[in-house]
């Protein structure tokens, strides 16, 4: 029997129970943060529509008709792929004082938390990326913006950061947080950004 699936805007599981009581089926679940969008099952029995949390249907051809799966059922038929899934990226912010490479209290404070994230998901990719708000010239904050990377790139690394990759950039005004005319202070857009993948 021909099985074709369609373009899903959100996660979903496939069940190949084989020797299992269970008829295979594929389910719609939820993103990480919590949004789903719809999956199109093809089967003999024509084409089925899932746009619905905890919803399935049956790749058997058996029946076109979606059903609600529940969460007992799921964590015991995916499980497996539960755990096989690569942890998702995980990004911090982390602010500075006008000017400067200095970080602000709070966020000096985060640096130990992005360093047990790493050591929690071992072996990892880490970029840093510089941001300035538009106070000085373009070049002025491309400059700054790298140096800022730099400062954090190697504070983590004098605190023990092991990464498989650590690449460090500047964004400098470009993609500000909160957009501002040129010249304006503002703190949101005064950061570093982190990412663990």
């Amino acid at each position: 029997m021909s099985r074709q699936y369609t373009h899903a805007v959100a996660l979903f599981f496939l069940a190949l129970l084989g020797g299992c009581a269970s008829k295979p089926y594929v389910v719609l679940v939820a993103s990480p943060d919590g949004s789903t969008g719809a999956i199109e099952v093809r089967t003999a029995k024509g084409i089925t529509r899932v746009d619905r949390r905890d919803h399935a249907v049956n790749l058997d051809g058996s029946s076109a008709t979606s059903f609600q799966v529940a969460e007992p059922k799921l964590d015991k038929d995916f499980s497996a792929a539960r755990a096989a899934q690569p942890a998702l990226p995980k990004s911090y912010l982390l602010y500075f004082k006008t000017g400067g490479t200095s970080l602000t209290e709070k966020s000096q404070a985060e640096i130990p938390e992005v360093l047990q994230t790493v050591r929690e998901r071992g072996p990892s990719a880490v970029s840093v990326i510089g941001h300035t708000d538009t106070v000085g010239s373009k070049a002025y904050n491309e400059k700054l913006g790298l140096s800022r990377a730099r400062d954090i790139a190697r504070q983590l690394q004098e605190n023990g950061l092991q990464a498989l990759e650590l690449v460090v950039t500047s964004h400098g005004e470009d993609n500000l947080l909160l957009k501002t005319p040129d010249n304006t202070p503002e703190p949101t857009n005064r950061r570093v950004e982190v990412t663990v993948r």
